[in-house]
């Protein structure tokens, strides 16, 4: 069983542990921005440590993109964040997988592998962007594996920013394409795939995002119950998941 991975102020044992995901940021989308940027300066301030599973930006074209007015906002403001003492730790989503160790750093967050295995207030949680249980959509699993490989990222990165930005709006386009033309069941995790992840980790709990589909799911797994929880994108609203030693939650977001 892997290492479990554990929050940095154990002092802290009764502050919550925050989850998000697919919040999909552009400059375009400033009900959103400011959404967000309220949530770093509230909620996410009294937490122990706060969890993005990826796409926290619409699309993210490299670290040298950093002094973008609105990129450096939010980096700014989760640089505050990290500084007034919790911990953030990002996973990449398939939007937003060129984050690097620039941007880490510049924000002061960490970065984490997908899949992985933490302690949240005694329960071995698995995390994880949620894609690569998505296994009956072959086509986007082919492409998954084609922008993943270190090859196409660092061609991609030796482009022009201009040019990156032209990829980017294309794949977002074809997404949004490929996304009408499929049955949604497609789209949707595989129950198989979700029983693997519990096995292969040997854990009762899951959270992830990328299906935009927040719900709470039981699952019987070899006997054992086991809950997965899926987040929400922030499309309609913002919404967080909110774990403490009295219980979890959704929270919704004005």
């Amino acid at each position: 069983m892997p290492k479990l991975g554990k929050g940095p102020r154990a002092n802290r044992a009764l502050s919550p542990i925050l989850f998000i995901s697919d919040l999909h940021l552009t400059v375009d989308r400033e009900w959103a921005n400011q959404t967000f940027l309220r949530f770093l300066r509230s909620e996410a301030c009294s937490a122990d440590a706060l969890y993005i599973l990826g796409d926290l930006f619409d699309f993210w074209l490299g670290d040298d993109d950093l002094d973008d007015p609105f990129h450096r906002t939010v980096v700014d403001r989760l640089r505050e964040l990290t500084d007034s003492g919790c911990a953030v730790f990002f996973m990449h989503g398939n939007r937003d997988l060129l984050i690097g160790n620039e941007f880490a750093q510049a924000a002061g967050i960490r970065l984490l592998p997908d899949p992985a295995l933490v302690d949240v207030f005694g329960t071995p949680t698995l995390l994880m962007h949620g894609d690569t249980l998505c296994t009956a959509d072959r086509d986007y699993q082919l492409f998954r594996a084609h922008v993943h490989s270190e090859s196409w990222q660092r061609e991609t990165l030796a482009k022009p920013l201009a040019e990156r930005r032209a990829i980017a709006l294309k794949l977002r386009e074809r997404s949004e394409t490929s996304k009408q033309a499929k049955p949604a069941q497609i789209m949707d995790v595989s129950p198989a795939a979700v029983e693997q992840a519990f096995t292969q980790y040997e854990c009762s709990h899951l959270i992830h995002g990328h299906t935009h589909r927040p719900a709470r799911h039981e699952h019987l797994v070899a006997g054992k119950p086991c809950e997965r929880w899926v987040l929400s994108d922030w499309y309609q609203h913002g919404e967080y998941l909110r774990t403490a030693p009295t219980g979890w939650e959704r929270v919704a977001l004005s």
